[in-house]
């Protein structure tokens, strides 16, 4: 069975560092580029940050850009997201996704295979 498993989330301070992790089975994903999003609550899923399938080329959107950082270990089928300074409006769930294709995109339909989503919650 092909899946993604989001895990790292929890409760934080305003201010502090969280690191989600993707791991990915059932198939390699290395030709893949990846992407995170997020739901807040009462609101619409969003784009956060892609990484290309080699993880040359990101693309993080304006409010965590600096803050947020993605990366990739295409040997361990894995993909993270360094959140540092988080704030609470970026409470949320966060998750993964895998894209078809090598580069990465912005949009939902982009993606083919999503992770079941992790809680992460920044209280000030």
């Amino acid at each position: 069975q092909v899946r993604l498993v989001e895990s790292g989330g929890g409760l934080v301070q305003a201010g502090a560092s969280l690191k989600l992790s993707c791991v990915a089975s059932g198939r390699t994903f290395s030709r893949n580029a990846m992407g995170w999003f997020r739901q807040a609550p009462g609101k619409e899923r969003e784009f956060v940050i892609s990484v290309s399938y080699s993880g040359a080329s990101t693309y993080a959107i304006d409010s965590v850009l600096g803050r947020f950082f993605i990366s990739r270990d295409n040997a361990e089928n894995a993909v993270y997201l360094q959140m540092n300074s988080l704030k609470p409006e970026d409470t949320a769930v966060y998750y993964c996704a895998s894209a078809p294709t090598e580069g990465w995109g912005i949009e939902e339909d982009d993606y083919d295979l999503w992770g079941q989503g992790i809680q992460v919650t920044v209280v000030s």
